[in-house]
């Protein structure tokens, strides 16, 4: 069996889908399981090389993770990552290396990488071949609504959410233009997507309650989606649905869609910075992006 670890959230799931890949085509005899949170299973499930979900959050499993050939730590440079991943005692841990767990045997981490790369790189170096261009999901069901504008104000960092009233002005601005435009966000972002629309003159049908797999299907067959450096961005890579996103502590360079005509990216930084931001709110890098530069990339669509 191959146990492969990546207790994180949607983008970070959807960053490391070439390198599961890879690990899928290098055994395919094998059992590929994924460490990861289970209320993930849905996109998981759309991925379709991975056999079990073994459920862990924040580097906390559920139960001590299954013994396997090879444990592939796509979590982080160590050492917590390394230690969960050698408590289970497998007969190879492929990792970064990070002499603090005692595993040496790795290519050295590179703080400035784009998140694709750097996972295609640690299994290359163990010698499986890894597509970065790999990205795709399987399509989902049929959504409720098909060729909306998607609005997503929300992100887990406070220092990657763009102002309400300037997602507002957005909505607002493209509504007018004639789009069906949908304001979408967690059960923990309700409120906010509420009062995005609210502002934007929208009705309550313009925020819909979607589970993660009907929010894929949404953006599967969406016009645009329009949001700031989080997961769902990362899912209208995997579908090729046209996006604007928004950037604020985090180059592009890192997080961002790959050079496609459909993906645009707005970014007024000059750096990276570790941890999102060293200061609380909104990034001024994001600050920085007027609703006008988001309108005018969003009406090429």
């Amino acid at each position: 069996m191959i146990l492969a670890l990546r207790a994180l959230g949607v983008g970070d799931l959807l960053t490391a889908v070439p390198a599961l890949r890879g690990l899928r085509g290098a055994f395919p005899d094998h059992r590929l399981t994924l460490a990861a949170p289970d209320w993930l299973t849905p996109l998981i499930e759309l991925i379709g090389d991975v056999d079990r979900v073994v459920p862990v959050a924040s580097l906390q499993p559920a139960a001590p993770l299954p013994a396997a050939g090879i444990a592939v730590n796509l979590h982080g440079s160590g050492p917590e990552s390394h230690r969960l991943l050698q408590a289970a005692q497998p007969a190879k841990l492929w990792a970064f290396a990070n002499a603090e767990a005692g595993h040496l045997d790795g290519p050295p981490w590179q703080a400035e990488e784009h998140e694709v790369q750097r996972w295609c790189r640690l299994v290359r170096h163990y010698g499986v071949a890894c597509d970065e261009a790999d990205l795709t999901l399987a399509a989902p069901g049929d959504p409720a609504v098909a060729g909306a504008t998607i609005i997503h104000p929300g992100a887990k960092s406070p220092s990657r959410r763009w102002p309400a009233d300037r997602y507002a002005a957005v909505a607002r601005r493209l509504s007018s233009a004639g789009h069906r435009v949908l304001i979408t966000g967690s059960a923990a972002e309700h409120d906010l997507a509420v009062r995005v629309a609210e502002r934007a003159g929208l009705g309550g049908a313009a925020v819909p309650g979607t589970s993660l797999g009907e929010l894929a299907a949404l953006v599967a067959r969406a016009r645009v989606v329009i949001s700031g450096d989080t997961g769902i961005a990362h899912l209208a890579t995997a579908y090729g649905t046209p996006s604007v996103v928004l950037f604020g502590p985090m180059s592009p360079e890192r997080w961002g869609p790959p050079a496609r005509p459909q993906h645009r990216t707005i970014w007024h930084g000059t750096r990276s910075e570790p941890g999102d931001s060293t200061e609380p709110g909104v990034h001024p890098a994001l600050l920085a992006i007027e609703p006008g530069e988001v309108i005018d990339a969003a009406a090429a669509f």
